[in-house]
């Protein structure tokens, strides 16, 4: 079990997060829902691993927080917080789609998922995507979808998905910048 603050503001339970995979984690870190607070943990500066981060301040971050949770059941965004500094080390989320397929069957999409650069090599991105995996299976979801670079593939196979089709992207010029690779 995660001893979670009483007075930090979840995006949503942390009893969906897997017991098994809270356990795996290294000691010292714990593995919870995004809070409310977690702009001044340094969430954008470890999403900043993966891509170009525009910090709009903390009055944006947390209306883009309250939009996100104010979606019911659509996405779960969690943290790995090093419990010395409160400091955040690893991210990740899974958005629920839902869809008219399969019975209005939902399909979870596994985004973002970032390690701090002095954090990496201790699984903590394996344990992120465990624990996205087990929140987008215990949703119901189908199946569970993740993109990534070819670089990444022998990662997420670890993981235990398989590479299946090719993804075609369009990027907008206006709102894209060149992504870290």
């Amino acid at each position: 079990m995660v001893a979670t603050e009483p007075t930090l503001d979840l995006m949503f339970p942390q009893d969906l997060i897997s017991a098994e995979v809270v356990k795996q984690l290294p000691p010292g870190l714990t593995l919870r829902p995004l809070a409310s607070t977690d702009y001044k943990r340094g969430h954008l500066s470890v999403l900043s691993v993966l891509s170009v981060v525009n910090d709009l301040g903390e009055d944006a971050w947390v209306a883009q927080f309250d939009a996100m949770r104010g979606l019911s059941k659509t996405y779960y965004s969690l943290v790995i917080v090093d419990q010395a500094t409160d400091k955040i080390v690893g991210v990740g989320t899974v958005f629920i789609e839902h869809k008219f397929l399969r019975g209005f069957g939902s399909v979870g999409h596994i985004e973002d998922i970032a390690v701090d650069k002095s954090q990496q090599g201790k699984k903590l991105g394996m344990r992120i995507i465990q624990a996205l995996t087990h929140i987008s299976e215990s949703c119901g979801c189908y199946k569970t979808i993740l993109n990534c670079n070819d670089s990444n593939i022998p990662f997420y196979e670890k993981c235990g998905y398989t590479k299946k089709e090719v993804e075609m992207v369009r990027y907008t010029p206006e709102r894209s910048h060149s992504p870290k690779l």
